[in-house]
């Protein structure tokens, strides 16, 4: 059984008429301690430096000093003299929740040396994602229930919508549903409610079919951590109606792209894309219902390529290692 509990959150000037809160309580739990077990002692080391001999050694030597031992390990050369150079590492590590920080602090020689660009994290407490969506729901269900089912090892403290009608979708995954309308004062002042959510509550943003433009402040707050489906195969038919703009042109594919968000519109580095095969039967209809699926599973996998760590950006483009 499902009850709805009121959110317990402080008075808001701008958000006391018109933000909504359902916070839904559930019977069953949904709990994540059974990973942390196995995850405390898990790490992931990202880089990209200039390409030189010397990189993977002194990346192994210092995990191996440390007394990590490598589980796997990525890597990637866009040339090897003087070109650019990627690497994914993950280990595991007795202790690595009480020795992190002295990790860090003790790589940043390792870093100096080869001039890196770096991150070293922990991979539990797994990240934490908030879910913008408008009125359709088949991407944002798709994720609750990989979620559900432990296929995404993320958190999700709350899904955002400008629009109330798939709070009852959400209620049974106990997860906080807020519905931000966009009202007559514009806007900026619905953005300015939903990062008051989100700022040190999450560590990335997915736009589950989320059909508003956001502005550049919201995404200069969260750089390549703002997903976005885009259901075409970009950089086809960018911009609104790509179904009809497909049916239009008399395509024979049709695709979906996820990207981070970025100002200029669909044209963020892209991280996962794929392809269904359609032909001149299809109306637009029945291509934006094929396209969904393709849209689901897109969506799905830049999803586990972002929170595992294996995504990039170079540029515009990405290094994934999938």
């Amino acid at each position: 059984m499902c009850g709805i509990a009121h959110c317990n959150m402080p008075p808001q000037p701008w958000a006391w008429h018109r933000m909504r809160c359902f916070k839904f309580v559930t019977s069953g739990s949904l709990s994540r301690k059974g990973w942390s077990t196995k995850l405390q002692d898990r790490g992931r080391l990202v880089v990209s430096c200039p390409d030189r001999p010397g990189i993977v050694a002194a990346m192994s030597r210092f995990l191996f000093a440390a007394g990590a031992n490598i589980v796997q390990s990525d890597q990637y050369s866009t040339d090897p003299w003087g070109g650019r150079f990627f690497m994914r590492v993950e280990f595991e590590l007795p202790g690595l929740a009480e020795r992190h920080e002295e990790l860090r602090r003790d790589f940043t020689a390792v870093a100096e040396e080869f001039h890196m660009e770096w991150e070293l994290k922990r991979v539990w407490p797994p990240k934490r994602m908030a879910i913008l969506v408008s009125r359709d729901d088949h991407c944002l269900l798709d994720l609750l229930w990989r979620w559900q089912a432990r296929e995404l090892g993320v958190e999700i403290p709350m899904v955002i919508s400008n629009h109330p009608h798939l709070a009852d979708r959400v209620e049974p995954f106990g997860i906080p549903f807020y519905h931000l309308p966009i009202g007559p004062d514009g806007k900026e002042r619905q953005e300015q409610q939903i990062l008051d959510l989100l700022r040190g509550q999450v560590d990335f943003v997915v736009l589950a079919r989320y059909m508003q433009i956001l502005t550049p402040a919201f995404l200069a707050e969260y750089p390549h951590r703002v997903i976005n489906i885009h259901h075409s195969f970009l950089p086809a038919f960018v911009g609104a109606r790509p179904y009809h703009q497909a049916y239009e042109r008399g395509v024979k594919l049709i695709g979906a792209t996820a990207h981070y968000a970025t100002e200029d519109l669909d044209q963020g580095p892209i991280i996962e894309q794929d392809v269904i095969r359609v032909d001149h039967r299809d109306d637009p209809e029945s291509l934006r219902r094929k396209g969904r699926d393709i849209e689901r599973l897109v969506l799905a996998r830049a999803v586990k390529l972002h929170e595992e760590d294996r995504v990039i950006v170079f540029g515009n483009k990405t290094i994934v290692f999938a």
